[in-house]
């Protein structure tokens, strides 16, 4: 009989991998005034070009997804994890190594968005990847909680990157920043890497994925599988995802290059204050799981669109006031981001049955995630400098927020202990008196 879940150990290896998954993939961000420097020219100009390196590169995170998700769905979720590692430890570890713009010219910054490129196509498979994992070795009753996990731990993974990122643009000069200090977090992030490839080569196969081979269910052409018979749950995955990533990806990893572009605050105190705001979405993102477990994902997701309607508008403006008030205004946000990812996570892999449940992610949340996450700090800082209205960034989730709620109210429920409670109701009421 094949097991109904994982170990505690293969489960805590998948979850704290996430930590070096968003690490490396966060760093970008939380270093992009000094890497428009190093590699783009620096200015104005060098800052957009920047960001506009990483909503390219983030094109090929569904590319990643959906190849990724094919392994992963064909051959096991173990080997597709065990590959996109590999891959993201090489990409950080060639970063450390490149040559700046001072010493290449712009060859400098096009050797670094083909680097971003091949890493946006590794962490394209390793999300999904490590969601999917989680949910099929949990309990049925503690999916919420223990898949809120990756979120939780992508943000200390955030947290880790902002933190070196503070460390090393405080200790430094300008002159030695340029000339080595940028290099320290990405050599950081290939030995964090490294450890966890070795970690993850002794973990199980998910017991969901053994079913399927011990039934030989597992489909040919799992992405086509998912494109015929779960093109609603495509959608679905592709709304939830939509709102996870503009919160995510504007309301907090762009928000320290917001802050040092409105000259509100310093590079450095602009990572600390990106810091604090990590260490409260870590608190948060996993009581927002266990809500979800206990309430249902629906009312969940509702009611954080709801807050994505009303408060990231307020927060941008606050940002500008002192460090006080940018500071709440950066913990609110963050707290926002981190509870739609925490539910969003198991919401869009409970879509999916186990049968093409990667390659129906790729195609669905790691596309939306594409468009209103890669593409969205770049249209963030655009808009801000065109207009110089500071809540634009806000508007911009509030937007989003507003069209996805429609799909978010209709969301067929999928958290196993609400479903269970509803089973046992209908079949009381059933009873004859």
């Amino acid at each position: 009989m094949l097991a109904d879940r994982m170990s505690n150990r293969s489960l805590l290896i998948a979850g704290l991998s996430t930590i070096v998954e968003w690490y490396d993939f966060t760093l970008y961000l939380y270093l992009a005034t000094l890497l428009s420097r190093t590699f783009f020219g620096g200015g104005a100009v060098g800052l957009g070009d920047a960001l506009a390196g990483f909503a390219i590169a983030y094109l090929m995170r569904p590319v990643g997804a959906i190849i990724f998700g094919h392994i992963g769905d064909r051959h096991g979720r173990r080997r597709a994890m065990l590959l996109s590692m590999g891959m993201m430890t090489a990409a950080m570890l060639a970063t450390a190594m490149l040559p700046t713009y001072a010493q290449v010219g712009p060859m400098a910054g096009w050797l670094m968005i083909g680097l971003r490129c091949l890493m946006a196509f590794s962490v394209g498979g390793e999300y999904t990847g490590v969601v999917a994992y989680l949910l099929e070795g949990s309990r049925a009753e503690r999916r919420g909680l223990v898949t809120s996990l990756a979120s939780a731990a992508s943000e200390v993974g955030a947290l880790l990157a902002a933190g070196v990122s503070a460390i090393v643009v405080a200790s430094l000069d300008e002159a030695a920043l340029a000339a080595w200090g940028w290099r320290i977090p990405f050599w950081v992030g290939a030995a964090l890497a490294g450890v966890i490839l070795l970690a993850r080569s002794t973990m199980e196969e998910t017991p969901d994925f053994l079913r399927q081979r011990a039934e030989a269910t597992i489909p040919q052409n799992p992405l086509r599988y998912s494109l015929r018979h779960h093109r609603a749950a495509i959608g679905r995955g592709f709304a939830i995802s939509a709102l996870g990533s503009i919160s995510y990806y504007v309301g907090i990893t762009y928000v320290p290059a917001f802050l040092s572009a409105m000259g509100t605050t310093g590079e450095a105190d602009a990572l600390w204050l990106a810091t604090l705001a990590a260490l409260a979405v870590i608190m948060v993102t996993p009581l927002t799981g266990w809500l979800s477990d206990r309430i249902g994902r629906r009312p969940v997701l509702v009611g954080l669109a709801l807050a994505g309607m009303t408060l990231p508008m307020l927060m941008f403006a606050m940002m500008q006031g002192a460090f006080a008030m940018a500071l709440a205004g950066a913990v609110v946000l963050a707290c926002l981001g981190g509870a739609v990812s925490a539910v969003g996570a198991v919401a869009t892999a409970e879509q999916f049955p186990g049968e093409g449940r990667l390659s129906g992610l790729a195609f669905g949340a790691t596309s939306a995630t594409a468009l209103f996450g890669g593409l969205t700090p770049w249209l963030a800082h655009l808009l801000v400098e065109r207009s110089g209205w500071a809540p634009a960034p806000g508007a911009m989730i509030a937007v989003v927020a507003l069209c996805v709620l429609p799909v978010l109210a209709l969301l067929p429920e999928t958290a196993p202990s609400v479903l269970g409670r509803r089973k046992s109701a209908d079949s009381l009421q059933d009873r004859p008196i």
